[in-house]
């Protein structure tokens, strides 16, 4: 966008964040997670179209009658509770985060980190995957993850300040070539990385069947799985009912032995999309997939208007 003098339009969004990063960041943890629950409910209301997405989301996680207004809503509460810990989060608070966050299948981390061959932890967008660094580091593997580069270069700074006080090293997605090799170089130290694998931003992905539709995922987990051979983990993470987080590892995804890189990397892909829709169906209304993500969401959207 362009700027005027000193007029700097990026700037109004910006101080939002940075008003309401001081305004969560004054409430004790239960009032937080209250209130972002709260504003997310009220959101919910005024955004009917939204809804519309979350119901047919749904009806494919959970079958014809699943996708009801309820859940939808509920949608809305957890990414509410989401968006008020990332702006609550400060360096003081992260012992206690990781203090309250447990995870199951730890046994998975331990033995592909013992390997040395590296490890790819692919999520979804469940829960706050933030806390998920956090605890990553807590227990020996410090996580390098890929952001999206935004136009606005103010919040993609926030952003990344944020997930470095989680302990999250980061590398920015419009950094092009720096991003794989910065990827393939954490994995033959033996390190760690993670990917969020549910949602293709670049339309580049790869085809898969995802709760029974076909629709695209990133390659990048398989593909990078298979080139290296790093251990590639499924995980979700997920909100407790009251404050803390839970973190659900799956074991380690076998890519079948075919021919070609081709064949490897889309058989393990839809694999992986069936360890995501296990994951996922443990709590589907802490899904944070508020964008269309199969070809008939758009469909669907064009209808509604």
């Amino acid at each position: 966008m362009k700027r005027f003098g000193w007029w700097d339009p990026d700037l109004p969004v910006y101080w939002l964040y940075r008003f309401l990063t001081g305004m969560f960041g004054l409430l004790p943890e239960p009032a937080m997670r209250r209130t972002g629950e709260a504003l997310g409910w009220a959101l919910s209301w005024i955004a009917p179209k939204k809804r519309a997405l979350l119901r047919r989301h749904m009806t494919r996680v959970l079958g014809p009658g699943g996708g009801t207004d309820a859940i939808a809503r509920r949608m809305f509460v957890s990414y509410g509770r989401y968006w008020a810990e990332t702006f609550w989060l400060r360096p003081r608070r992260r012992s206690m985060v990781v203090e309250t966050a447990h995870i199951e299948g730890i046994e998975h981390v331990f033995e592909a980190r013992d390997s040395g061959r590296g490890i790819i932890l692919a999520l979804p967008h469940l829960g706050n995957w933030e806390i998920a660094g956090a605890k990553a580091q807590a227990i020996g593997i410090p996580v390098l993850a890929v952001a999206e580069s935004l136009s606005n270069q103010r919040i993609t700074d926030w952003f990344v300040g944020v997930r470095n006080q989680m302990g999250i090293d980061v590398v920015l997605t419009g950094e092009k070539g720096r991003v794989t090799s910065a990827l393939l170089r954490r994995l033959k130290e033996g390190g760690t990385i993670a990917l969020l694998a549910d949602r293709d931003l670049t339309g580049r992905g790869v085809s898969v069947e995802l709760f029974g539709e076909e629709t695209t995922m990133p390659a990048g987990p398989v593909a990078m799985a298979d080139r290296t051979g790093a251990v590639l983990l499924p995980v979700g993470c997920f909100f407790d009912e009251g404050a803390g987080h839970a973190f659900f590892v799956r074991p380690p995804l076998t890519i079948p032995d075919l021919p070609s890189r081709e064949e490897r990397v889309a058989a393990g892909s839809q694999l992986l999309a069936q360890e995501l829709e296990l994951i996922i169906r443990r709590d589907p209304e802490q899904w944070h997939l508020f964008q269309p993500n199969w070809p008939s969401d758009r469909d669907g959207e064009e209808a509604a208007s």
